[in-house]
């Protein structure tokens, strides 16, 4: 009788190591590849380029695989449990880094059928990650770019965007990542939020609504020359049901995943020059033919149209932003994005909780600058599924900016800052080509 071998992999971009691996395990018995699902993946790393139909595709077209199952997790028990295989075979890379506890879970779950990890060296010289830099450095497509958005809300617990308001901001968003060592993960930004606050706040403009579509593309353009991942563009109010339309088609021929508009009317002044003004709400109904028409002209499945309620903004209370999201829901929204400019997160989760009960799979959007204490666990409890953290890369840096003129002010020269900048070089390296 053959020996069954079971091999686990993500098969994004298969290469030489790969064919060894599975050489090597048919050399020992009858091969079935676990593929990890999207979701396993994306736990522990990025999202996969290529879903996991396309993968399954490729791999159960490799010679001496057998059968491909899906692995639903970093964690092999669940299926080897279920096979009881004579061999796991793996590159012998794992045995240190993210997946060094998956290793040892997997010797200890073995023995308890005598079974054995086979452990094939390391193909030196290439690798996936290697392959996923050369990739990055090619770049994307728009429909590559403007699909990822509801990929990671199908794979990830909640999307994490940070804002980016030029090409450098853009590369910080793509290239920024940390280890969680708690949990065997890497952390990073999922995409990007382009606000409208910060492109009138770059240009020194009060005005938010006088920065209109075709200025904003300059930086939009900016941004996808040098990155990746997938954008939400605020466009305020979407303005007219007829511009909206246009907005709608542009944003998507250019590859951004989503756009956001608000139920609001009347002129807005950015409040950061102190010169705000009160909107009113848009009467629900003439809301809803803008999210209509913007789907009307919608040219692919995955653009989204997300509505922004102002409903806690203005004081209108959690009844009536529900009663806006049934509405702009059966209109067709995508998404919801709910606001409030309260410190407690205490009516963002009654919301939340209200919202549950309606039982629809369309999104939950929250940016969380006012209630800004709450963790990121706590709104995936609520049921957020994208948290946007808008404006902080600019707040961050105009109070540095001014800091570092001041004191070339004070001493009369710049080299009393050298201690505490960044060298150029170290900027260089954040772009590509640039040394």
């Amino acid at each position: 009788m053959s020996k069954e071998v079971y091999v686990g992999m993500s098969a994004d971009l298969v290469h030489p190591g790969h064919l060894n691996v599975i050489k090597k395990a048919a050399e020992l018995g009858s091969v079935t590849i676990g593929l990890l699902t999207d979701e396993a993946i994306a736990s522990y790393k990025r999202l996969p380029f290529m879903s996991f139909e396309q993968r399954k595709t490729v791999v159960e077209s490799i010679k001496g695989v057998e059968d491909v199952v899906a692995q639903k997790t970093l964690d092999y028990t669940e299926n080897l449990r279920r096979l009881k295989p004579d061999y796991v075979v793996h590159g012998d890379d794992w045995r240190s880094g993210i997946q060094r506890e998956t290793r040892e879970k997997v010797i200890e779950v073995l023995a308890e059928w005598d079974g054995e990890l086979v452990e094939v060296p390391y193909t030196e010289g290439i690798s996936s990650t290697h392959l996923n830099e050369l990739l990055h450095e090619l770049g994307t497509t728009p429909k590559l770019r403007r699909n990822r958005l509801r990929r990671l809300l199908h794979t990830r617990p909640i999307v994490r965007l940070l804002e980016a308001h030029n090409g450098l901001t853009g590369l910080i968003v793509e290239n920024t990542t940390i280890e969680d060592e708690d949990n065997n993960t890497c952390l990073e930004f999922h995409g990007m939020w382009s606000g409208s606050l910060t492109e009138s706040t770059g240009r020194g403009m009060p005005d938010i609504e006088a920065v209109d579509l075709t200025a904003r593309m300059t930086t939009l353009n900016d941004v996808l020359e040098v990155t990746t991942k997938p954008i939400v563009y605020d466009a305020d109010t979407g303005g007219k049901k007829e511009h909206f339309q246009f907005t709608v088609r542009t944003l998507e021929r250019l590859g951004v995943s989503a756009v956001v508009i608000e139920d609001k009317v009347g002129l807005k002044k950015n409040s950061l020059f102190g010169t705000d003004v009160k909107q009113t709400q848009a009467p629900v109904e003439d809301f809803c033919e803008k999210i209509r028409m913007g789907k009307a002209a919608q040219v692919t499945a995955e653009f989204m149209i997300v509505a922004r309620i102002e409903s806690l903004i203005l004081d209108q209370g959690v009844e009536d932003a529900m009663l806006r999201a049934e509405a702009f829901i059966g209109a067709g929204a995508d998404g919801i994005l709910i606001h409030s400019k309260s410190q407690s997160p205490d009516e963002i989760f009654e919301f939340c909780r209200k919202y549950r009960e309606l039982n629809t799979d369309v999104p939950l959007f929250a940016v969380p600058t006012s209630y800004n204490q709450v963790t990121e666990e706590e709104l995936i409890e609520a049921g957020i599924r994208v948290v946007i953290h808008a404006n902080h890369l600019l707040r961050a840096a105009y109070p540095a900016m001014v800091n570092a003129a001041k004191s070339i002010l004070r001493h009369g020269r710049s080299t009393e800052l050298d201690s505490e900048l960044m060298s150029i070089e170290d900027i260089l390296e954040l772009i590509p080509g640039g040394k």
